[in-house]
């Protein structure tokens, strides 16, 4: 399928793995100049220079920590007029008390989760309507509508951000900027891997997969039978980010396997 963005300029933030890095794939392959930031320098090169050498597309790199003002004005200096603007984070540690989390836990979950990807739209989203054109996408988690309490780091933040992206992409839509956000369930990504050991503490288990991974099981059920990898999830990111979504306006796509009960 062409999604006619070839030649668009696209900003990836969070895109040296994961679920960015799918989506920065993606991209690539339908043609775009790429922009890519992510905290770890050497993955994110490294990412970089594989992407360059599978799609041959203008990739650059920006090292930014795009939760922190300092991290989002290097984002911004390196790209400042993206036609395509797609953001992800890092997961935070699994929860497992809930009388355990502490202001400053939460604090760092809203600017993480909430503030970060606010203040890079509020700062893109002039540009875009002078232009007439624009593509923002959210990637965030299904535990934004689906409440889960290993999850409370990082479902509330997101709930406020997806409230937030449908108040804002009504008013932007007029002007061919479109604002959608997808909604993952359990993926089986380098995020996940690296929270092996967090959720094992979070819930009091030992460090041994084959309990990790039974215990996982019997609280998170998926109908589909399986966790998805990123690539499961890249394709709809992709028409998110291109004309074939202009009438998708302030959306909230769950892609989860079926695990979410609830029609809407």
């Amino acid at each position: 399928m062409d999604l006619k963005i070839s030649g668009k300029k696209a900003l990836m933030a969070g895109g040296s793995a994961g679920m960015g890095r799918a989506t920065a794939e993606r991209l690539a392959e339908a043609g775009v100049e790429l922009y890519i930031s992510a905290r770890r320098e050497e993955r994110l090169l490294h990412a970089a220079r594989e992407i360059t050498a599978k799609y041959g597309n203008t990739v650059t790199p920006i090292v930014a920590d795009s939760s922190t003002d300092d991290g989002r004005k290097t984002l911004f200096a390196a790209c400042p007029d993206p036609d395509i603007l797609a953001v992800t984070i890092k997961p935070p540690d699994p929860n497992g008390d809930f009388l355990a989390v502490t202001p400053d836990m939460w604090r760092e979950s809203i600017e993480t989760a909430l503030l970060g990807p606010i203040e890079i739209m509020r700062h893109y989203i002039p540009e875009m309507k002078a232009k007439g054109w624009g593509r923002i996408l959210n990637i965030a988690t299904f535990s934004a509508k689906n409440p889960m309490i290993w999850r409370l780091m990082s479902g509330p933040a997101r709930s406020a951000l997806i409230n937030y992206t449908a108040s804002v992409s009504r008013e932007i839509a007029p002007y061919g900027v479109n604002i959608n956000n997808i909604l993952p369930g359990m993926f089986a990504t380098e995020g996940s891997e690296e929270n092996i050991a967090p959720y094992a503490e979070a819930f009091g288990l030992p460090l041994d997969p084959d309990v990790i991974a039974e215990h996982f099981q019997q609280h998170n059920k998926i109908p589909a039978g399986f966790a998805a990898n990123a690539d499961d999830m890249a394709p709809m990111a992709a028409l998110l980010c291109s004309p074939l979504s202009r009438y998708i306006v302030g959306q909230n796509i769950v892609i989860d396997g079926g695990q979410h009960h609830s029609i809407f």
